[in-house]
């Protein structure tokens, strides 16, 4: 007998309850790693867009937009373009194989030609004004790209019955380094699960323990602010609310037990364009991140 999907949603056999939950298992599995590839986009797309603002609101400014150019190009080699090569090997390895998404996948490749090329632009560029150009035209290409893999090619590859879970194990350039997100409920998830984080709630990127418990407070000393003695769930809200008080050109060191990268997503959906972010150290053990206000 075949059955759609459907009807094997509420189809009983000899073992009946548990084909139903297997089947909800694995529709929650499907949905929380496609929200975790989301996820990651947006990510992406939210610090790309900050680098494109920051570097334009400099040149407006009449200042140098040199130590963003450079940040930018350290960014796209680093995260985007090899997110770009793993999701050719992945996603749209799989998406090429499928009529309706073939050549979707082919011009979305070719936009990845597109995004280095752009890339080498941004890195070559020398005056102010071919320096925010290029940046610009980077962030418009890279977000129309996002989207495109967002609203099109996923629901695709979901629909055609491809198994994004097992495409997609261990890859986190594509899944993100967490593969969960600030107030998301998936934590708990065979996703969340998959990925060792249990059912941390925030974005810190270390682990957790129970040293984590008790108050403390804590404030910058001889321009750092060392958040490694407060709670994970503390960290945040003290490193806010430092930025929050600084004045324009004004910034400080932030000390960290591990790469506090994620905290820069953040930055960058709440401060767009209105902060520069520059590592002074990079572990193994600690590290240390100039954050200030422009």
């Amino acid at each position: 007998m075949t059955v759609t999907g459907d009807d094997k949603a509420q189809t009983t056999s000899a073992d009946g309850s548990r084909e139903a939950s297997e089947t909800q298992e694995d529709l929650e599995t499907r949905e929380a790693t496609v929200q975790a590839i989301r996820d990651h986009h947006r990510k992406l797309g939210r610090t790309m867009a900050d680098h494109a603002l920051t570097i334009g609101r400099a040149v407006d400014q009449l200042s140098s937009p040199s130590a963003r150019q450079a940040t930018l190009v350290a960014f796209c080699r680093e995260d985007v373009l090899p997110h770009a090569i793993a999701e050719e090997r992945t996603l749209y390895a799989a998406g090429a194989r499928l009529m309706e998404t073939a050549l979707l996948v082919r011009a979305m490749t070719g936009e990845h030609t597109a995004l280095g090329n752009l890339v080498d632009a941004v890195e070559q560029a020398r005056t102010p004004g071919e320096i925010a150009g290029a940046a610009a035209a980077l962030d418009a290409m890279f977000q129309s790209h996002l989207e495109k893999e967002n609203d099109i090619l996923l629901p695709a590859l979901v629909d055609a019955g491809v198994d994004l879970g097992a495409l997609l194990a261990g890859m986190h350039e594509i899944l993100g380094e967490s593969g969960h997100t600030h107030g998301s409920e998936q934590h708990g998830s065979a996703q969340g699960r998959a990925r060792g984080h249990g059912g941390c709630s925030c974005t810190c990127g270390g682990g957790h323990d129970a040293a984590d418990a008790g108050d403390a407070s804590v404030e910058v000393v001889e321009g750092e602010l060392d958040v490694r003695r407060l709670a994970h769930v503390q960290r945040h809200e003290e490193i806010f609310a430092t930025f929050r008080a600084l004045r324009p050109r004004e910034a400080f060191v932030l000390v960290n037990d591990h790469d506090p990268k994620p905290l820069y997503y953040q930055f960058a959906a709440r401060h767009p364009g209105e902060f520069d972010w520059g590592y002074v150290e990079s572990g193994p053990d600690v590290w240390r991140v100039r954050i200030g206000r422009l």
